[in-house]
């Protein structure tokens, strides 16, 4: 077979979800990351279109740079990963970010501004905001709305999505705690 030629093939993946490992061995390669959490209870991630253009399926992907020596966040359409592709990664969920009882300050000022009426996209919003402020602190409101391109809501118009996360804007640090 031509993989024993490779010299650092392996059939096996090791990854996490949240902060718990995953060892993988012979996976499908059409198994998206989606399909993956969704049948081992992660259902906060959800399935919207499963072609990449509502982000109700985002998540963040963190890996190590080791040129930059340092941790990259992205947010990504969890319906379009491959799980054989996320070897050596960290796939964080909107559970492992926070829940009803301690919940992240970007939960809790989306929940306080009524950011989210169906509830359907909101996770996913939340992960690409998420994704946002690991690798920018304080954004600009621009930065912001860049941030939310890939999700779409029915629902709200989007509103009162971005006065919530507005208020982390270092535009807007003055007025609010922006942490």
């Amino acid at each position: 077979m031509v993989e024993f030629l490779l010299p650092d093939y392996s059939n096996t993946i090791e990854f996490y979800v949240n902060s718990d490992l995953k060892r993988l061995s012979d996976l499908d390669p059409r198994t998206t990351l989606l399909a993956y959490l969704r049948d081992y209870g992660y259902t906060g991630t959800k399935y919207g279109c499963g072609e990449g253009g509502c982000g109700a399926c985002t998540i963040v992907v963190a890996e190590y740079d080791s040129s930059k020596k340092m941790v990259n966040y992205i947010s990504a359409n969890s319906c379009l990963l491959p799980l054989c592709s996320l070897n050596k990664k960290q796939i964080i969920t909107i559970e492992g970010i926070g829940n009803p009882e301690k919940p992240n300050p970007i939960q809790k000022r989306f929940a306080q501004g009524n950011s989210s009426q169906c509830g359907f996209c909101t996770p996913g919003i939340i992960m690409s905001f998420y994704a946002l402020l690991k690798i920018n602190p304080k954004p600009s409101n621009d930065d912001i709305e860049e941030s939310f391109d890939g999700n779409l809501c029915r629902c709200t118009g989007y509103r009162p999505i971005l006065e919530s996360a507005k208020s982390f804007s270092s535009e807007n640090c003055s007025e609010n705690n922006c942490s």
